[in-house]
């Protein structure tokens, strides 16, 4: 990514979009253009305009960004690069000179609204929510008389001269978004021992135990599920995809070859990229499934099929 020349985000500036795409170094390096939707974003890779997108993920609250999932499980295939993580903090935005009592309509992207649900509840009974596509957005139609108030980050109210008429209004605190940075497909980059896998898994068909299958190629190696969802494919009610991260590398004996058992019972196996994690944890590797385990294991195979005697391991 040290060759990166534009890179791009989910938009209008003052987004926690563009707060995580600038702890990247990367971002200091490039061109930093906002863009209205994630599949903008995406497209804008996918059609070589941008060199990466940084996009939201899931939140600790709400839970994955259903149109990120989506958009990254049809189309040309993109890849995540890396990984960051940023504690979500929300204000209550507004014109300056005005107060909370005179706000009757309120807007943030839909992902915010729900994570302030029990303060605008209490505070702003008989408010309106507006969705926007972004929390900046938001902020920017505050800014020219659309709506009354916003919810987003307090660091947006200097961009569009707003005041913050109520801070820390997020009903749990401690609460994270992930984003992900993507690119087009290419080398991985090298294991670094705290690395997360993501891919997308599509049924061969749909018979009892289905997942169950896919869900034991990961068991029987000893690679630990970080998360899984299932996200309707839209072949017909009842088709449905699953979107996988695990623990390990794809370079890693026991990711790789759960890959590996998955391309052959799956449809398709969608692979996203192996990166690090952005808390930088290392996974708890039992000896049977460690790197060691496996290597002596296939030393023993192919002995085996050689003809040789072996040591009986």
């Amino acid at each position: 990514m040290t060759s990166a020349t534009r890179l791009v985000y989910l938009g209008p500036p003052g987004t926690f979009s563009e707060a995580a795409l600038l702890t990247l170094a990367v971002a200091h390096e490039a061109e930093l253009d906002p863009v209205p939707t994630v599949a903008v974003a995406l497209d804008a890779v996918r059609q070589g305009d941008a060199d990466a997108a940084l996009v939201p993920f899931e939140n600790s609250v709400e839970g994955s960004v259903s149109t990120t999932l989506d958009e990254l499980a049809v189309g040309d295939l993109l890849q995540v690069i890396a990984e960051v993580v940023i504690l979500v903090r929300f204000a209550l935005l507004g014109r300056p000179g005005g107060g909370i009592d005179a706000v009757r309509t309120v807007s943030s992207h839909p992902h915010a609204q729900p994570q302030c649900r029990r303060w605008l509840a209490k505070n702003l009974p008989d408010a309106q929510w507006e969705p926007s596509f972004s929390n900046s957005e938001a902020a920017r139609r505050v800014q020219a008389g659309e709506i009354d108030a916003a919810l987003a980050g307090a660091f947006a109210a200097p961009r569009y001269d707003l005041s913050i008429l109520a801070d820390d209004v997020q009903d749990v605190d401690g609460a994270q978004t992930r984003f992900v940075l993507v690119g087009r497909p290419g080398p991985p980059p090298p294991p670094t021992g705290f690395d997360r896998t993501t891919m997308v898994l599509f049924e061969r068909d749909d018979h009892p135990g289905a997942l169950l299958e896919m869900l034991t190629e990961f068991a029987v190696r000893g690679v630990n599920l970080t998360r899984l969802e299932s996200r309707p494919t839209g072949a017909g009610l009842g088709r449905y995809c699953f979107s996988v991260d695990c623990e390990g590398h794809i370079a890693d004996a026991r990711v790789g070859e759960a890959l590996s058992a998955l391309h052959r019972i799956c449809a398709e196996v969608r692979f996203l990229g192996s990166y690090p994690r952005a808390d930088r944890r290392v996974p708890t590797v039992r000896p049977t499934t460690s790197e060691d385990a496996f290597r002596s294991a296939a030393d023993w195979l192919a002995t085996l099929r050689g003809g040789h005697s072996h040591p009986g391991r």
